[in-house]
């Protein structure tokens, strides 16, 4: 059997972590008034998903709109 080999240098020695700090914080509360009111039909989270989806027909619209004039100016040349 071999010996063991016996290095010269010490391996690092790294100081411990710092503690974690002890102050502690009361959460935050969201008051109701901050919501959003239950009389806007407008701010509710079903209209926020129809807009959003308007609007990407209206820009998908758009940019095939525009590839087919592209493609149509290009194909007189």
């Amino acid at each position: 059997m071999s010996n063991q080999l016996n290095r010269g240098k010490k391996s690092v020695e790294l100081q411990p972590p710092p503690r974690p700090s002890r102050i502690r914080r009361d959460p935050v509360h969201v008051k109701l008034d901050q919501q959003l009111s239950k009389d806007s039909w407008w701010d509710s989270r079903e209209w926020e998903i129809r807009l959003a989806l308007v609007g990407i027909a209206i820009f998908a619209l758009g940019i095939s709109a525009l590839v087919v004039d592209v493609g149509e100016v290009l194909s007189r040349r």
